[in-house]
């Protein structure tokens, strides 16, 4: 940055209007379709006439009709859509603040404390722990990870590592799956007995019925 003279503005103070960039580092922009002679004339950067010389146009990774390159090439992985966010914090860090006083080792380390001691900006999805670095002191982590170096490094200064990770259920076992031939020829079997049986019933009759039809004397007619 440059700086004018203390004589040209008399008590010797810069002012806000005279501070300016260095030179060259402002550079005007370039006037297309001014003359052949400004080197960006006639056709101002477009080359040819036709779909390239217009607006909107997007055929970049068009190849003419043919499969494109980029279904060409085969997919690979995935996005996973449970993954965390977590904030990576190494055991220098940790240790200067520790130095400046911002971080209080009595308590347990873990997001919030380090949010607060101004390590991290935000918590996001939690802590992991990696093993850059050297800590003095004995400290409590309460983190969603951290490597075996870093383990090793706070366990050997006398502190603890507790993972709150939540451990991974175990997969239950899957009922096997029944051919959908043989399941649909089993309820129509049943189903067919049933319709059976009801046929029989309905072609007895009633025994109460029968009974008093038997039972009953004809009435002579008036």
């Amino acid at each position: 940055m440059t700086q004018p003279p203390a004589a040209a503005t008399g008590d010797g103070a810069m002012k806000l209007n005279q501070i300016s960039d260095n030179a060259g580092s402002r550079q005007a922009r370039m006037r297309i379709g001014r003359g052949i002679g400004s080197g960006k004339g006639k056709t101002g950067g477009r080359g040819g006439k036709g779909q390239t010389a217009r607006t909107g146009v997007r055929i970049k990774g068009f190849e003419g009709g043919q499969m494109p390159l980029h279904r060409r090439l085969p997919k690979r992985g995935f996005n996973n859509i449970f993954a965390l966010t977590l904030n990576e914090v190494n055991l220098d860090r940790v240790q200067a603040a520790l130095d400046k006083g911002a971080l209080d080792g009595k308590d347990t380390v873990d997001a919030e404390a380090l949010v607060r001691a101004g390590v991290l900006r935000r918590a996001r999805d939690g802590v992991r722990l990696l093993g850059r670095g050297e800590i003095k002191a004995a400290l409590a982590f309460a983190v969603h990870g951290a490597s075996k170096s870093a383990v090793a490094a706070v366990e050997k200064a006398g502190g603890s590592v507790k993972i709150l990770s939540p451990p991974k259920e175990p997969k239950q076992p899957k009922e096997p799956k029944v051919p959908k031939g043989a399941k649909g020829a089993k309820e129509g079997k049943g189903a067919k007995e049933a319709k059976e049986a009801g046929k029989k019933e309905a072609g007895k009759p009633e025994s109460g019925k029968k009974e008093a039809g038997q039972g009953a004397a004809p009435q002579a007619d008036a």
